[in-house]
């Protein structure tokens, strides 16, 4: 990476996404100054991923997208949001899709454990931040802590769940000799 300044480009203008990228990358390059600029990218699945095949497609859909239309940048990243359903229960989760130049590294949060009956709203074709705004009484809490925060009682934050998502999905790029990319 050159000390020029860096341009990144997110596929949302969710306040809670663009500040979790933003939170991660200014750390990794000290001294640079690191511009981030939010866009719409649409994920080409359903409004609510059900699964983790289709969260990740989301993410790299918005990516891809982004790669294609969001200008020249140094960085192109997307972050979209899941449900599905493992041996322990349904959880929520999100993914993260990072490229630069001809690489890409996609990485994930940790699980959050959903109630039953935010899951089988989800079944019903709720949007996991809706059904979360009708439980607690809030408004867009998507663009806010999201459900992790609710349900740790501010503990977690969604924000922080993507900015380490991102931090990790970065590796890649921070030592390309180690993973072939040089």
């Amino acid at each position: 990476m050159t000390e020029r300044p860096l341009k990144v480009v997110v596929g949302s203008h969710n306040p809670v996404k663009v500040g979790a990228v933003r939170n991660a990358l200014e750390p990794l390059f000290p001294g640079i100054e690191v511009t981030f600029e939010g866009m719409h990218a649409p994920s080409g699945v359903a409004e609510q991923p059900m699964t983790v095949a289709e969260t990740r497609e989301g993410a790299l859909n918005r990516m891809n997208y982004c790669r294609q239309h969001g200008g020249e940048a140094d960085f192109y990243v997307a972050l979209e949001s899941g449900v599905d359903v493992t041996e322990d229960g349904p959880g929520n989760f999100g993914y993260v899709a990072i490229a630069h130049a001809d690489m890409v590294s996609v990485g994930c949060t940790a699980w959050l454990p959903l109630p039953p009956v935010v899951y089988e709203a989800l079944l019903d074709g709720e949007e996991l931040g809706h059904v979360m705004d009708r439980l607690f009484d809030t408004v867009n809490i998507k663009q806010q802590g999201g459900a992790i925060g609710l349900l740790t009682s501010g503990h977690a934050t969604r924000e922080a769940a993507y900015t380490q998502a991102m931090v990790l999905a970065m590796a890649p790029f921070l030592h390309a000799d180690l993973y072939g990319a040089e």
